[in-house]
């Protein structure tokens, strides 16, 4: 580093601790800066389904499983695993010698603390209950290991262990603390520990040298909250951020950003899926020929074709082709306004209709989107207009109190690559994703695959309800977008990862 560099990193740093984290450059050496598009509002692992909770979460805590960019499960703060008792009992053989970032030990004491508060009082006001519904009690054997008991066998639990709420907390740093601190003031077994959080502005991690996995090459990652589009951009552009995160980067912007020589544009094929949801329980979309008439009357392949780029690729059902449960051979209802407007008629529906569709307000492709999708709707008789939300207010309180217009956007990661887990949370009466519709029969299919440990059979049930949910015409199914990141050339050994659920252990900054 010369002269010049070590004063200007001198000075970056200074600027940061005076409170700049928004103008920053980030040029600190072994500092990574990363633009994020939301602030989660709670570090607590209970507390979130946000992809760009993982994103940081990732290299905050560890779980008992670990999978990393090539989709495989591999050991984590458990170093194997044995299953018993027809697959209701897993025994874990835990690391160890580990500690928390605070310097509490991890053991069996660590694990049963952190099941029990999953599947107790504290998680029941959180999204991530229901998707461990399996696990029943977890009891420890020794300090060393632990027997998880299951209700019954759960096929996907080993991979639901490698994120969002089965991620190992501290018990005693939370007993000591509170709830309410530790949602701000995270500590995990991760290889970086958060050491500032200025909520809607940013963070900042500093590596952990303890880790157990070996201390991360960087030394310090900036994570800033940038909701719009254009403003994480500009700053990749300026060198002020090093790495913009999907879902941030307007698709019409990439050929601007391949032009500039020091940023890469770097995509992968991803599990996240768009469409738009029908508001099943009220208006003219819930009857089920306005909403197949509404699919009918929007051609999604020009819309992938015009503004997505190539970027991504039709679906039939609310998931991707790396999902289990997808059916290759279903094909999407085809593009045909004539079949639409005479299923508008039958349906009693008057032209000129006003129906409402909510989305992400921050979401410049997908506003695009929307757009077009209107514009197809106003053809067959329909007048819709576009209503944007922050985020938050929209996950949190519209959709989940069922207080949207007739269409919602709806985007999903299905970070376990199995369709179970975006059809249960979407479709299951009584989910926080599914605030209208209520089904017996597609419940009781929801819960018959769960506990099938036959590969065939629940692939088979999977598949049945995607095509179930399909010809009821739960959602417009949209496409599946790719990953994509807005890299800097001075990032090293960045490897994209499907879900954006980074772990960035062995990234390097020049």
């Amino acid at each position: 580093m010369t002269k010049k560099q070590g004063m200007r990193s001198a000075l970056m740093a200074l600027a940061f601790a005076g409170g700049l984290m928004a103008t920053a450059p980030a040029y600190a050496e072994g500092t990574l800066t990363i633009s994020s598009p939301q602030d989660p509002g709670s570090w607590d692992p209970v507390d979130t389904f946000l992809v760009n909770w993982s994103s940081v979460a990732t290299n905050i805590y560890d779980g008992l499983t670990y999978r990393g960019p090539d989709a495989k499960l591999v050991p984590g703060l458990a170093s194997s695993w044995e299953e018993f008792d027809g697959g209701t009992r897993i025994r874990f053989h835990l690391r160890e010698g580990v500690t928390f970032q605070n310097g509490e030990p991890f053991n069996a004491e660590a694990v049963k603390f952190t099941f029990d508060r999953l599947m107790g009082d504290e998680g029941k006001k959180g999204p991530q209950r229901s998707n461990y519904a399996a696990i029943k009690s977890v009891e420890v054997i020794d300090e060393n290991t632990v027997d998880m008991h299951l209700t019954q066998p759960d096929p996907v639990l080993l991979t639901k262990l490698a994120g969002y709420g089965a991620m190992i907390v501290p018990p005693k740093y939370i007993a000591e603390k509170g709830e309410d601190y530790f949602n701000a003031h995270p500590i995990g077994t991760g290889p970086f520990k958060m050491v500032s959080y200025e909520p809607k502005v940013g963070l900042t991690l500093e590596a952990y040298a303890d880790h157990w996995g070996g201390a991360p090459k960087l030394s310090t990652i900036q994570y800033r909250f940038i909701s719009e589009p254009s403003t994480a951009v500009a700053e990749l552009q300026a060198g002020n951020v090093d790495l913009v995160i999907p879902p941030t980067i307007p698709i019409g912007m990439i050929p601007t950003i391949e032009e500039d020589e020091n940023i890469d544009i770097v995509t992968t094929v991803s599990p996240t899926v768009y469409a738009l949801r029908f508001n099943t329980g009220n208006g003219i979309t819930a009857d089920e020929k306005v909403r197949k008439a509404m699919i009918y009357g929007v051609d999604r392949q020009a819309i992938i074709d015009s503004i997505l780029g190539g970027q991504a690729a039709p679906i039939a059902s609310f998931q991707g082709e790396l999902s289990f449960g997808n059916d290759p051979s279903m094909k999407p209802l085809p593009y045909d306004p004539a079949k639409a407007q005479a299923l508008l008629k039958e349906a009693g529906v008057a032209p000129g209709t006003k129906i409402q569709i909510d989305i992400r307000g921050n979401d410049a492709t997908f506003n695009e989107v929307a757009q077009a999708v209107a514009s197809y709707l106003q053809v067959i008789g329909l007048n819709a207009t576009i209503k944007p939300y922050e985020t938050n207010v929209l996950l949190n309180d519209i959709i989940p109190a069922g207080k949207t217009g007739a269409m919602f956007q709806q985007s999903w990661g299905g970070w376990t690559l199995d369709y179970d887990n975006t059809a249960y949370f979407m479709y299951h009466t009584g989910e926080k994703w599914n605030p209208y519709d209520s089904d017996p029969e597609l419940d009781k299919l929801l819960e018959s695959q769960r506990a099938i440990t036959d590969r065939a059979k629940r692939e088979e049930i999977l598949q049945s309800i995607a095509h179930y949910t399909a010809d009821r015409a739960l959602e417009m199914p949209l496409y599946n977008l790719n990953a994509i990141f807005g890299v800097s050339k001075r990032v090293k050994n960045f490897t994209p990862v499907p879900d954006s659920r980074l772990r960035l252990t062995e990234v390097t900054v020049d």
